[in-house]
């Protein structure tokens, strides 16, 4: 059964989400400032708040079927999108963007973002109107990206080479100067007009956005095939994102195993996609073009307790983690002082012997 909403509600949310959206980026572009902890962390709870109240209107409307599909997706995206903010971190820290503008270039971030998955949900919504075989494709492609994630040889390094082709594109085809003006795409510099590192760094956010919209719409239309569940679940899962970059700072390095969550919920979905697709199977090498009956469908409600729990234990395994490091860390520190004090070194190491061991 597809999704049916009154049409005033469809156009409604899409038309204050968009307002919201569009004070946000005029707030910056009024006042850009680096935003504090408490400033953060209110704008965080209105819009994770928002998008509860959003799943409520949804089980008025369309009942509790589709405002859990809606919850899963939020949350998926959600997940996701924190993983983004890694990459995010490093490009900032690879272009030395000035904190005090960082705002600005999240949001363009997010507006690049919101563009290529409108595109990709109406390619993606597209292809499961015309081919349900789609799925197996979906599915093979998010169990590839769960093991990708959880085994990344290393760190998001990997995902900020790949901006580089663009990037030395773009320096052999336009002059760029060697410092920021601001937040200004373009400057002058001694007469000339010139574009400044601004630029790249948008290219850079651009392709970052481009992979994860790769790697995000399947994963969502694991959950459900509305492209309007889509859509407003990825919306709201970039929303409030730029305040939660500021927010969690120097936490984004404590959450180490965030990864293996993401990619547990990946292969999870991915397994769901490949299940549904034999479930509908219509292609004629598999099992003679029938439906595989046996093929289990796995339902909202449990793909949303796997999320949750998937994403609850890969960070309380990573808080538990750097604390036990934190505190080896002060154990040595207080070591160190204590031996500078004595003169002595912190450890001795015990002498090899050169005699055998008794019976040996």
């Amino acid at each position: 059964m597809d999704l049916q909403l009154p049409l005033w509600f469809e156009i409604g949310s899409l038309v204050v989400l968009t307002l919201i959206l569009a004070a946000d980026l005029l707030l910056i572009l009024k006042r850009p400032h680096i935003p504090s902890t408490r400033e953060s962390t209110l704008w965080v709870v209105f819009y994770v708040t928002l998008a509860l109240l959003f799943a409520g209107l949804m089980w008025i409307f369309a009942g509790g079927e589709y405002a859990g599909q809606f919850v899963a997706g939020w949350l998926t995206e959600y997940s996701l999108s924190i993983d983004n903010l890694f990459v995010f971190v490093l490009i900032m820290s690879q272009f030395a963007v000035p904190r005090r503008y960082q705002q600005e270039v999240l949001m363009v971030g997010i507006i690049i973002a919101l563009v290529l998955r409108g595109i990709f949900i109406l390619i993606g919504a597209a292809a499961i109107e015309q081919f349900s075989w789609i799925f197996y494709i979906f599915g093979a492609f998010l169990v590839w990206t769960a093991y990708r994630q959880a085994f990344p040889g290393g760190d998001h390094d990997d995902d900020v080479q790949k901006e580089n082709f663009i990037v030395r594109l773009l320096r052999r085809t336009i002059d760029i100067s060697d410092h920021y003006d601001g937040a200004k795409i373009r400057t002058v510099v001694n007469g000339k007009k010139m574009f400044t590192p601004m630029i790249i760094v948008f290219a850079a956010i651009g392709v970052t956005d481009l992979l994860f919209a790769i790697d995000s719409i399947p994963a969502i239309f694991g959950i459900t095939t509305s492209p309007f569940i889509v859509f407003t679940a990825n919306i709201f899962a970039l929303m409030g994102l730029r305040q939660l970059y500021f927010l969690l700072g120097d936490l984004l390095d404590r959450l180490r195993y965030l990864h293996y969550g993401i990619a547990f919920i990946l292969a999870f979905i991915g397994l769901k996609l490949v299940f549904h697709a034999m479930h509908v199977n219509e292609l004629p090498f598999i099992n003679g073009g029938e439906h595989i009956e046996w093929a289990p469908e796995i339902s909202t409600w449990m793909s949303l307790a796997v999320i949750i729990l998937s994403m609850a234990v890969a960070t309380v395994a990573s808080l538990i983690a750097s604390s036990r490091e934190k505190k080896a860390g002060s154990a040595d520190a207080a070591a160190q002082v204590v031996a500078d004090e004595k003169g002595t070194p912190p450890t001795v190491d015990q002498p090899a012997s050169s005699e055998p061991q008794r019976g040996a």
